[in-house]
Parts: structure tokens; sequence; C-alpha cells
């Protein structure tokens, strides 16, 4: 072989290993359990192809809806395992490494979505998510609305002493225990899948959650009442792994930062549209829509369940209630 051919073949080398570098990509697992239809997945979708535009093609990130990698205790596992780069899961969950994270579930510590979000840009939100960082690696990129939690019931309920004795499903969750039984429900934790049934056939005569999952599972239809107790302003965290935030670098960070902040943005606007728009479509369709006196149900929690025994600090708290 000639000196000229060799040197051909070497340059013809080159440009194939520089095409197939810029062309390799990085495959990444999102996963969630929502329903595909819900914006907490449409909005994944989009981010996940607006990173892969942002950066030449460089990651594909596939989205899992619907628990198809696991429900959310599976999927938290996972950034542990090394199983999925990317999850949305509660705070909750974030609370059983870092209990003082969730003291964002204590009743009434939000106003409404406003406060929450202005509180995801605080210093109590930087140090609280640091510290959960610190315990599992795991990185909190961004934060979306999930929707106030409010009450349905067969019982017509207007403050806290008319939920005395009422059966009400709660979410095996210390923190949504907290209201129910301040204000001397029996709660029970029934899986969420059988909960229609639940309140059909009267093996409970309550339950709560916010006003889009009410429509979403139809409790509307089994349940006299729709009582605004509005008792958690609740969210979802959009987290990357340990070993998958450590791997990328400073500039692809600031790409995912930006995109999945821009998603969490646009779930929050989504939700609380439709928010609005339910009170006025349950009313419309003859479901009794009921106010309630809220500064009574939080009189009552304050009094009768205590912070601490959540593993919550009340610095925390109060800091939380301050920011405006």
């Amino acid at each position: 072989m000639n000196i000229r051919l060799k040197t051909l073949l070497g340059a013809t080398a080159i440009v194939v290993a520089s095409a197939l570098s810029a062309h390799a990509q990085t495959v990444l697992k999102w996963a969630h359990v929502y329903e595909m239809s819900e914006p907490f997945h449409t909005d994944s979708v989009w981010a996940a192809e607006e990173i892969a535009k942002r950066t030449d093609g460089r990651y594909k990130i596939e989205v899992f809806p619907a628990s198809q990698l696991g429900k959310e205790a599976d999927i938290n596992q996972g950034l542990k395992l090394g199983t999925v780069d990317i999850i949305i899961s509660g705070s909750s969950f974030a609370a059983r490494d870092h209990k003082p994270i969730g003291v964002t579930y204590y009743p009434y510590v939000f106003r409404d979505p406003s406060h929450l979000i202005a509180y995801t840009k605080s210093d109590v939100f930087k140090r609280l998510a640091e510290a959960y960082e610190e315990k599992t690696g795991n990185h909190i990129v961004a934060v979306s609305y999930y929707g106030t939690r409010h009450t349905t019931s067969n019982r017509p309920i207007e403050k806290c002493a008319d939920m005395q004795g009422l059966k009400m499903r709660v979410p095996d969750v210390p923190a949504y225990l907290a209201m129910p039984r301040a204000c001397g429900a029996n709660t029970t934790p029934i899986a969420f899948a059988e909960v229609y049934l639940a309140l059909q056939n009267g093996t409970v005569e309550a339950q709560e959650n916010p006003l889009t999952t009410i429509e979403a599972k139809k409790f509307y239809e089994v349940q006299k009442n729709v009582v605004l107790s509005g008792h958690i302003v609740d969210h979802l965290n959009t987290l990357v792994s340990k070993t998958r935030w450590a791997s990328l670098s400073d500039e692809d960070k600031a790409i995912f930062t930006e995109v999945m902040q821009e998603a969490a943005a646009r779930t929050t606007k989504t939700i609380e549209a439709r928010e609005i728009e339910l009170v006025d479509e349950f009313k419309a369709n003859g479901i009794n829509v009921i106010e309630i006196d809220k500064a009574d149900f939080e009189k009552n929690v304050i009094e009768k369940v205590k912070l601490e025994d959540f593993g919550y600090e009340k610095a925390d708290w109060d800091a939380i209630r301050a920011i405006e």
C-alpha cells in the first residue's frame, strides 16, 4: 500500500469517526405515574423534545407514563438503582429520605398556588432541596403545581366539626392524615384504583384530591358534595438521578434546568386554569360546591396536630408562611 493511499484511508477513517461521534446519542429514561392525557406527561414529552433540540441530538429522552416503569415508590427506587434517569414525583416520597422537605404537606402551609411557586424560588426551598440532595444525590431540577386538594363527601361540610366520625379515604402518607384527623374523621388508606367503588358502595363516605383528579376519576358521580377545603396546595418535583446529573457538563445542566423549569411552568399554568373552569362546571352540572370556614379548619389542625410529629421543623414552616 503506497503512502498516498494510506493517507487517504486515514483521512477517511477520521471523517467517519467524527461523523459517528457527532451523531452519538445518550438515551435517558424519564418515568412518571400520570396518564398520557395529563399535562405532567404532555409537558414531559415537550421537554424531552426540547432537550434533544437544544443539545443537537446528543440526548434522546424516552418518556414512560402511567406507571409503565413502576409505581411512584418503584421509580424513586429506580433513581437509586440507575434503572431510570429522570422522574416526576411528590415531596412526600422525597421526605422518606429527608423528612423536613415534607413540611409542604402540612395543611394550610400555602395560601394558594402562587405562594407555592414563590416558595420554590426561596432560600428555604433551596436549603431543603440541597439537604435532600446531600442525602440521596438526586437533584430537584423543577417543581410544578399539582393541584389544590379538596374534599368530596356525601355529607355537607362547612366547618371542621362537620367531619366528626366521617369515614374518609386518605392516601397512606402521614401528613395527608393531619386535617381529617384534626377534624375527627375516621381515615382509611384504600388503594387509589379502588376509591370510586369504595365511594359507590359506601365503604367510605368521603375522599380528598385536586379538582382535576375528581374530574378525571369521576368521583363526582358517586358523591353529593365537592367541599373546597383547600387543605394542601400540592406539587410535583422533576428529579434527575445522582449518577446522571453528575455525568452532565455544566452547559448541559443549564439546558436541562431551563427546559424542565419551562415545562413545569407550562404544567402549572394548565392546572391552574383547569381548576377555575371546574368549579363552574361542577356547579353547572348540579353538584353542590361548598365554601368552607378555612380559618376554623386551620385553627384545629395547628392546635391538634404537631409539626414535629412528622419530622418537620417549625422554623421551616414559619419561613414558608412568611413568603410573600
